[in-house]
């Protein structure tokens, strides 16, 4: 799979997804490098743009970078650097939907979100990004957040490979499967993970999470060997 911009593939080099070992690699680098800026920045303002973070999409990986980011500034650095408080980093999650998580049950994102809010995590819920660059993004309604470092945490298109398949697919390029995960029309031919859009419980896709993918990896295989 890969990362969706929404029609603005210009943004992706101011805001890296995270699917490769690769990607986690710069995310690290920009990370650690806002942190050194501002170190050396003598103006209080400028160290507030660099310490500021701003995640777009409050999907699986959006939630989870958000948290990691939160402790690593107010507990992993907080005694590396002398002239900055990293405690005050500001860690923003974007969400154009209703909810952070929204595949998720509504107990489980009422807990993500208390979790996140705990660790001072600012959401901005119901919140569209209208642009992105150098120097941070703009949001409707709320217009710029001025940030250092902006990831991107929203938006998954299917491998292109599975449009060879010739099955109906949805917006985002995945297979819409059968409820055992086969294509329709053709019960040997399994699509599981990101590449299947699994629609039957109740219209809702599954959570895109590895856990969802290892599931059915081992459904395809034992109804394969079987």
């Amino acid at each position: 799979s890969s990362h969706v911009y929404f029609g603005h593939p210009e943004w992706e080099r101011f805001a890296p997804g995270l699917k490769t070992l690769e990607d986690a690699f710069e995310i690290r680098r920009r990370v650690l490098k806002a942190f050194e800026r501002a170190e050396r920045e003598v103006s209080d303002q400028r160290r507030l743009e660099l310490l500021t973070f701003v995640l777009v999409g409050g999907g699986p990986t959006g939630v989870e970078l958000a948290g990691t980011l939160a402790e690593i500034a107010r507990q992993t650095l907080r005694d590396e650097f002398r002239s900055i408080d990293t405690g005050r980093a500001r860690v923003v999650l974007v969400e154009a939907g209703e909810s952070i998580l929204s595949t998720f049950p509504e107990d489980l994102r009422d807990a993500a979100r208390r979790s996140l809010q705990r660790l001072g995590v600012e959401l901005m819920e119901r919140t569209r990004v209208t642009d992105v660059d150098e120097h941070g993004v703009v949001v409707d309604p709320g217009g710029r957040i001025v940030a250092g470092t902006v990831l991107w945490t929203a938006g998954v298109a299917a491998s292109p490979l599975v449009a060879t398949t010739g099955a109906p697919v949805d917006r985002a390029g995945r297979v819409i499967v059968e409820p055992d995960l086969t294509i329709p029309g053709h019960p040997e031919v399994f699509v599981i993970g990101d590449a299947a859009a699994f629609l039957h419980q109740e219209g809702r896709l599954l959570p895109g999470v590895a856990q969802t993918a290892m599931q059915g990896g081992a459904h395809a295989a034992r109804t394969i060997l079987a």
